[in-house]
Formats: C-alpha cells, sequence, structure tokens
C-alpha cells in the first residue's frame, strides 16, 4: 500500500530549536503508572513508540526534588545520578529509531502529599493541599524561589545529561509554576505578585535558565494553558492569556499547549470527540513563530492533516492515540489505515496513574507488558505446533483471542451464535455516548478479514457436543456473562424481588435488548463505573422520570479514576 498524498504533510521534518524532529506526530508527555519504580518498563514501552513511528516521545511528569513528592501515583524523577542512568534506558530506546526524546519537569506546590519523603510541600502561599490532604503548605519567599529556580536548572541539567532532547518547563494543570501565573491564586506583594508582569517572572526566569542549563544540546518547551481557569465545556476564557501568551512568544523553542479544564482535555469519548480542543486553538500561532502542539485524541490522518494546513498546529500531539496504537503514524505512512487500532476514548490508561498501577488499554492489551512479558504491539510469537483452536463467542474476548491466534499462524474457527461480530461491545455502543466503543469489534473483524487461516462461522450456536463434533485440538470459551438482578450487600448477593414483582427488575442486559420500563425507574448503580449513568440516560432519552442511586458515596465513583465522573 502506498501513503495518501494528502497526508504527506504530516511526515515533514520541523525543527524545535537546536534539534529536530523527524515527522509531526507528537507522543506529548502523559502519565504511566510505571514512574522511578519501572524504569526498564517504561523504556520498553516509549521505544516501542518510537519504533512507531512516533517524532518525538516524552516521559510524564517528572519530579525535580524530594519536596515534590507525588506518590501514591508514581511520576518520574530527576533528583539525583540514578534518576540519569534510569532515564538513559528510555533516551536509548528512543533514538535508536531516530526520534527524539522529552523530559518534563513538575513541581507539583500545593498538589503534592509528600507522603514517602514527608518533607513540607511549598507554594507561592500557605494554602490547603489540593489534593486532599490535610495539611497546609508552607508559603514560599524569595529564598525559597531562588531555591526552586536552583533545582529546576539542576534537573535540566541531569534530563540533558540523560540524552534528552527536549526539557520542558511545566507551567498549567494546577501544579506550583501555573500558580504563580493565576491572579486568583498570586496574591504576592513582591516582584512575582500583583501585576501581569510580575505574574509571568517566573516563568521567563525558568525559561531563560533552562535554557543556559543545556544550550545548544537540547530544545526548551513550555506546557501552557490558552485559557483560564474556570471555563467549561469548550467555551474559552482567555482572559490576559493572550496576553500573558504574547510575553513569553518566542522565548521557548516550542509551545505545548493545553487547557486549564483537564476534564475536556482528557475527556472520554462518551463527552468529548475528537479535536475538542480546537477553539481555545484559534489564536496561538497568530502569536508565535514557534512551533506549536496540542492533543485532541486524535485518530483520523485527515483531521491531523488538516490541523496542520489550517495552522492550528505544527505537530499532532498524541496521548491516548499512542497507547491505543504505538505504531499509528507508521501504518499512516504506509496507506495502512484500515489496520489502525483506535483509541476508543474510554480512559482506562488514565486510570493507572490514578490507582498507582501502570498503565494499560482496552484496545491494546501489550501496553505496558513490553519489557515484563516482552509483548509487541504488531510481533507475536508464531504458532508452536499445527493445532488447531476453536474459539466460541465473537465477543471482544473472542475475537482478540482469534486475531492473536491467527497472527500466530493457528487454524482458528470462530464460532458466534448470532449474526453479528462484537458482543457486548455490539450491545454497549449503541448507548448514550459509546458509539466509539465499537472500534473493539471494527479494529478485529477488520483484522479476522486478512487471515485466511480463520474461519468465521456466525449464527452458530454450540452445544457441548458440538463443541467436541468440531475435533479441535484446543478450546477457548468466550461466551460472556450477564449483568445479575439480584443486589451485593458487601457480605452476600440477595434478590431485590421475588415472584411476580421480579419482572419488573431489568438489567442493563435487558435495556440494550430493547426492553424498556414504562414508568418512572430506579436505576440502582452498585457497579459504580459508567454503565449506570449511561442506563439513566437512556431511559431519561425515552422519556421516562428517573431516579439514579447507589450504595457509593457519590455517583459512579470508579469513574472518578477515567475523569469522566467529573463530566
Amino acid at each position: 500500500m502506498t501513503r495518501n498524498p494528502s497526508h504527506d504533510i504530516l511526515f515533514e521534518p520541523v525543527r524545535i530549536g537546536p534539534v529536530t524532529a523527524p515527522n509531526r506526530f507528537y507522543q506529548v508527555p502523559h502519565c504511566t503508572g510505571m514512574g522511578w519504580m519501572r524504569p526498564r518498563t517504561l523504556a520498553a514501552m516509549r521505544g516501542v513508540k518510537a519504533e512507531g513511528g512516533w517524532g518525538v516521545v516524552c516521559t510524564e511528569y517528572n519530579s525535580i526534588h524530594p519536596t515534590s513528592d507525588d506518590l501514591p501515583h508514581p511520576s518520574a524523577s530527576l533528583w539525583d545520578v540514578s534518576d540519569v542512568r534510569a532515564h538513559a534506558l528510555m533516551t536509548e530506546a528512543v533514538h535508536e529509531h531516530g526520534a527524539l526524546a522529552g523530559a518534563e519537569l513538575w513541581y507539583g506546590g500545593a498538589r503534592t502529599p509528600n507522603m514517602m519523603t514527608r518533607l513540607p510541600p511549598m507554594d507561592l502561599g500557605s494554602v490547603p493541599n489540593l489534593a486532599g490532604h490535610p495539611y497546609q503548605t508552607r508559603a514560599m519567599d524569595k529564598s525559597d524561589i531562588r531555591q526552586f529556580r536552583h533545582w529546576h536548572k539542576r534537573a535540566a541539567l541531569r534530563a540533558r545529561d540523560a540524552g534528552f532532547d527536549i526539557v520542558y518547563v511545566y507551567a498549567t494543570h494546577g501544579y506550583l509554576i501555573s500558580n504563580f501565573l493565576n491572579p486568583r491564586i498570586n496574591t504576592r506583594g513582591d516582584e512575582y505578585g500583583g501585576s501581569l508582569e510580575n505574574r509571568v517572572r517566573l516563568v521567563r526566569e525558568l525559561i531563560d535558565e533552562t535554557k543556559d542549563a543545556v544550550g545548544d544540546r537540547c530544545a526548551v518547551a513550555v506546557r501552557f494553558a490558552a485559557d483560564e481557569e474556570g471555563d467549561r465545556d469548550g467555551h474559552p476564557v482567555w482572559g490576559e492569556r493572550r496576553e500573558m501568551f504574547a510575553m513569553l512568544a518566542e522565548l521557548p523553542d516550542l509551545w505545548d499547549i493545553n487547557i486549564a479544564d483537564y476534564s475536556l482535555e482528557m475527556g472520554v469519548s462518551r463527552f468529548v470527540k475528537e479535536g475538542a480542543l480546537e477553539p481555545y486553538m484559534t489564536w496561538v500561532k497568530s502569536v508565535t513563530t514557534k512551533p506549536v502542539v496540542t492533543v485532541g485524541r486524535f485518530t483520523s490522518p485527515d483531521t491531523m492533516a488538516a490541523q496542520v494546513r489550517r495552522g492550528i498546529v505544527d505537530f499532532i500531539g498524541a496521548a491516548r492515540p499512542s497507547i491505543a496504537d504505538p505504531f499509528l503514524p507508521r501504518k499512516i505512512a504506509e496507506g495502512r489505515l484500515g489496520a489502525i487500532r483506535e483509541c476508543i476514548g474510554c480512559n482506562v490508561c488514565y486510570s493507572g496513574d490514578s490507582l498507582g498501577v501502570p498503565i494499560r488499554c482496552t484496545q491494546n492489551p501489550t501496553m505496558g507488558e513490553e519489557w515484563r512479558r516482552g509483548w509487541h504491539p504488531e510481533r507475536i510469537a508464531p504458532q508452536g505446533s499445527a493445532a488447531h483452536v476453536l474459539v466460541v463467542g465473537a465477543g471482544p474476548a473472542g475475537l482478540e483471542a482469534a486475531r492473536a491466534l491467527g497472527a500466530r499462524g493457528y487454524r482458528v474457527t470462530l464460532a458466534e451464535a448470532t449474526r453479528e461480530l462484537g458482543g457486548r461491545v455490539l450491545r454497549e455502543a449503541a448507548l448514550p455516548g459509546l458509539r466509539e466503543y465499537i472500534r473493539v469489534r471494527d479494529y478485529r473483524e477488520q483484522a479476522l478479514r486478512d487471515m485466511p487461516n480463520v474461519g468465521i462461522f456466525r449464527e452458530s450456536r454450540l452445544t457441548a457436543q458440538d463443541v467436541l463434533d468440531v475435533g479441535a485440538d484446543h478450546v477457548a470459551i468466550a461466551t460472556g456473562a450477564h449483568w445479575r438482578k439480584d443486589v451485593f450487600d458487601g457480605e452476600v448477593f440477595y434478590p431485590v424481588a421475588k415472584g411476580a414483582a421480579e419482572a419488573h427488575i431489568l438489567t442493563p442486559d435487558d435495556i440494550m435488548a430493547g426492553r424498556l420500563p414504562d414508568g418512572p425507574t430506579v436505576v440502582y448503580d452498585g457497579d459504580g463505573y459508567y454503565m449506570g449513568g449511561v442506563v439513566a440516560e437512556r431511559l431519561r432519552a425515552a422519556g421516562l422520570d428517573v431516579t439514579l442511586a447507589t450504595p457509593d458515596d457519590s455517583l459512579s465513583r470508579w469513574a472518578g479514576h477515567t475523569a469522566e465522573r467529573w463530566r
């Protein structure tokens, strides 16, 4: 296959100060749940992305000093020479494939708990801990600010020594540096507070000092919010942001632009669609000559190319699409668009940081297992025998089993009881906001079409005897599960109703099958993830009065880990 010429613009090299990116695909800094504790796991994962064609591959946030300790959320760190050695594993893995490596320097201020280091956190003023922990931060005096600038410069030097090509000044997302910029928070009476020029002073100093530290070896990037905090739902409130940006516009080598509302920037597909940040970006390129990157959960190469052509960005920034398919750039380059494993926007990847565990992905089961298990998103061990495998059930698990076995070269028979493949994902994709979940089915169905060694048999409900009669050497049962009608009280399941009243108890399976209640309804959400809210939306759309109840202390509690609860 050949590349679509309209996508050629995505493969142009772009100069970033003293370094050059080989193309416009830019994996922005994103959390991994690996942090400083799993450097080899981290290096292998980032290396696979570079192999897949990402021109720039960045770290997650790197703590610059022990007074910025984010555990139980696992950040990376650049505290000492041991961190330099650990990060060198990643830069070597990225450079092996011709990509640039970027390091994001971070100081959390009032958002860090410092539970491991037990050091008092500092911020521009004495304020309550913004992560919900029961203590105040220590207000920084001018000697503290000088000390902070020294820590930042030392971390930049370590990043350079580790082999990074781009070093970040991280001035957004409610951390220390962004608090200095914020007029609602920064009420200092010295040269770092008050006027706009004073509030910008620290960022200006950090850019200059970082450039001085890394010299012409590395580019310096600034991560900056294009809008002010308080904006919601795609309605930008720029306030003084444009003026602030103009004061700094030509100082760094690259601008990494995001927005203040993290639940929109990182929003699930249920609420936020591809390219949602464009309304915030309309003015940025008109103010600076430096290259600009932003995110938007971009999965369509046509949309990506249009963003560049229309002057919105210079780089296509991505976190989640690079997780779902580390080889997305290479597949676009080779014209294999049907092979792209598109992000579904479920944010299970994001939950890893919240839960303190390594990243995982609904679409890409190899994510986070590149080093520990040696898994690769595009390569799999060849068959170890001439065995014939029967897979019973063509839901997401059955489809993935058939795809993986087929890719290994086994002869596979996939039996599905219904006409359509996809199982639960087919039904869930018809619920409000979940349409993009169908990509789980579509990617695997497309892959199976190209495998002559995989036979698919629809409308083939099998009995136990049927399974035996197939005569396969191995059988994989992937028939899924059903939602229960009873309720768990923390110890045991008990029925909600018995006898004739039980007919009024419906499950999500019933709703997805088209069976709706005929009057006011209570949706009891004992799951705590997205299903309770989605079912309630479906019933409201049908005109029913709905009460949503939960045994938890908040609705959709687990969905806080995916950032969708806040929408």
